[in-house]
């Protein structure tokens, strides 16, 4: 059998961590005095990364110097806000284990800092069981490029095409499908209608095992 791979989006995909960033953001920009809706973070904070994030709310180009820190004060309030409620999606660590014992590779690409990364692969003791971890310090362009899943896909030694990309966001599944993957669309965040149209739709891990992966990537 040829290798294929599944590779996972984190926030929203294997642990439902949105509504743990939007605490974050909310604390962040009343610090700032930024204002803030809950439609904006619907739209402009669900799988953005931070540059795009704090650029959109502070009004203005947020980069280099003034941008590790802002986004090192709000990630570090997440951290602290998340670190004792880490918890997966329902079912992931299942289908997980389904996956290593059928032989596939397994990666995370993420668009969260390594720090973020760390904290929810190591509460989760899922570390050794990825073959592949990116985090947004891994990649120079942020999805919906695809750059973070095409590199994935190389580290791990695996054609994209033999790939399935789990996201649950617009700019997450534009990456999986711009890489010429096939993407599951996790519907943790947000509505089927409001995402590009993916390969499958799964509300948790409970909806999906590795016989339809294969199917999946047979068709």
């Amino acid at each position: 059998m040829k290798q294929q791979c599944v590779i996972f989006d984190m926030d929203g995909v294997i642990s439902h961590t949105n509504p743990h960033h939007v605490k974050a953001f909310e604390a962040f920009f009343d610090k700032y005095n930024v204002p803030y809706t809950n439609e904006e973070f619907e739209e402009h904070m669900y799988g953005k990364h931070n540059s795009y994030i704090m650029t959109h709310f502070f009004k203005r180009p947020i980069q280099g110097e003034e941008l590790l820190k802002l986004e090192d004060e709000k990630e570090g309030m997440f951290r602290e806000i998340y670190k004792d409620k880490v918890d997966t999606i329902p079912h992931y660590l299942d289908f997980l284990s389904e996956l290593k014992s059928r032989g596939f590779k397994t990666a995370v690409a993420t668009s969260a800092p390594r720090a973020n990364l760390d904290l929810i692969a190591n509460a989760l003791k899922i570390t050794d069981k990825m073959d592949s971890m990116m985090s947004s310090e891994d990649v120079t362009f942020h999805k919906p490029n695809p750059e973070v899943y095409l590199k994935s896909a190389e580290r791990v030694g695996v054609s994209p095409s033999d790939c399935v990309v789990f996201e649950d966001s617009f700019s997450g599944i534009t990456a999986g499908l711009n890489a010429g993957m096939k993407v599951v669309g996790v519907l943790s965040t947000h509505k089927k209608e409001e995402l590009p149209v993916c390969d499958f739709y799964i509300n948790d891990y409970s909806e999906i095992n590795v016989d339809k992966i294969i199917e999946l990537l047979r068709s």
